[in-house]
């Protein structure tokens, strides 16, 4: 027999061999995913019979029952109690398996159940209504030495809210008149179409309340920078906005007082300041430095601003994912150091429109939230009123063409001669 004979019945015998392995393996998935399937449907035919005992039964001790947005019981008395309960809800309970897939351990199970929610007793805390119960959903059971040892159920939880009463029917004038009672609340807080206003090239501004902060989303590699965070009001329409320009990729802030730290804890992305802004960024959001109890504010002002940056203004401390200093570049613009207001506030240039945008080296609107002549910042609130001055005055030379703070209106035109003017007050 030829060299090359041999090779050849020698590969087809490994072929076989592949073959028959895969067959043994394909023939063990259908045993295992068998008995998946019939412990699953034991499982089901017991809820149907109102068994609680067999069905606790096919439970491994400490195993979870898992319904997706109601509860995470272990078995067995977490199991026993969620059976018990379901049970005395209603008393005619009638649970259908529809259809089963199984692979290996898991099998998949699509259920009917229905009867009436006449109790006597309650389920997920809601009292019986006598209404009729006609609900779908799926499970994803795992078994392995015959009994269950986790389950992932997911149920059609609005359909049962609507159906006991808890929510109006589908289509009906109830539901209209809750949907449009839901989209003007949507739309005082903020959240309406439009909320981003393209205000240079790539940039776009959410303006929110209280104190008229300013948030810049940069355009920056198919999602958005955002530059100082605002108010904790503020944070789902950030999030939207920045959803709509390709989701928020990270948020540096300008300084870590309240009013710009607020909405960042919420947002979910990497949050990055100066390196004198970490301590109050993470910590007291500015108080550390202000005069006890806002002396210096008038009296009505001081209970006023407390109440905002509690309610309204703060989202609390936020860990910072790292730290940025005047030269480095974000989303196409540099940082500059701005400090007065706070240790190490910043803002951002960009050299080829001339843009400033500078949170709080200037306000625009006075303590009452009104449009005002460019001026320092309140006193009360600033760790170095001499540096702020001196902030103003280096933004200044820069002669900016826009210059946009950290609330309310920018400034244009003889952007120069304003800031000047600023820090030329007493």
């Amino acid at each position: 027999m030829g060299e090359q004979e041999q090779e050849s019945q020698a590969s087809t015998k490994v072929q076989e061999v592949a073959a028959n392995m895969q067959q043994i393996q394909a023939s063990r998935k259908r045993i295992s995913g068998a008995k998946a399937e019939t412990i699953a449907r034991r499982y089901f035919g017991a809820i149907d019979d109102r068994d609680a005992d067999t069905a606790v039964a096919l439970w491994a001790d400490g195993a979870h029952d898992n319904v997706r947005g109601r509860f995470d019981v272990v078995a067995p008395d977490g199991v026993r109690g969620f059976l018990t309960e379901l049970f005395a809800a209603m008393p005619d309970l009638h649970m259908e398996v529809v259809s089963t897939t199984a692979q290996g351990e898991r099998c998949g199970v699509h259920w009917r159940l229905r009867g009436t929610f006449a109790g006597p007793g309650s389920f997920g805390g809601v009292a019986p209504t006598g209404s009729s119960i006609d609900l779908e959903g799926f499970d994803l059971v795992t078994v392995s030495d015959g009994l269950i040892q986790a389950n992932d159920a997911f149920t059609d939880n609005m359909t049962f809210a609507r159906q006991v009463g808890m929510m109006p029917a589908q289509g009906s004038g109830a539901e209209l008149r809750m949907t449009g009672a839901f989209n003007a609340g949507t739309r005082l807080k903020g959240l309406g179409l439009g909320s981003a206003e393209l205000v240079a090239e790539g940039v776009w501004v959410v303006q929110g309340q209280p104190g008229r902060c300013n948030v810049y989303l940069l355009e920056d590699d198919g999602g958005v920078t955002l530059f100082d965070a605002g108010a904790r009001t503020m944070t789902r329409s950030l999030a939207t906005a920045g959803a709509r320009l390709g989701g928020i990729k990270r948020v540096v802030l300008g300084h870590g007082h309240t009013d710009h730290r607020g909405s960042a804890p919420g947002l979910g992305v990497p949050v990055y300041c100066h390196a004198n802004e970490v301590e109050d960024a993470e910590g007291s959001g500015g108080f550390r430095y202000w005069p006890e109890g806002l002396v210096g504010l008038p009296r009505w002002m001081r209970v006023f601003h407390k109440l905002l940056h509690r309610y309204a203004w703060d989202g609390g401390p936020v860990k910072i994912e790292g730290t940025v200093a005047e030269g480095d570049e974000v989303a196409g613009f540099t940082v500059i150091d701005l400090p007065g207001h706070a240790p190490g506030q910043i803002g951002l240039w960009r050299e080829s429109d001339r843009l400033a945008l500078s949170t709080d080296c200037f306000y625009t609107l006075d303590m009452l939230g009104r449009d005002s002549e460019a001026h320092i910042p309140e006193s009360t609130y600033n760790y170095d009123t001499d540096q702020a001055r001196a902030s103003i005055l280096k933004l200044a030379e820069m002669e900016p063409a826009a210059a946009w703070p950290g609330h309310a209106k920018p400034l244009t035109g003889d952007v120069r001669g304003q800031l000047e003017r600023a820090a030329a007050e007493g």
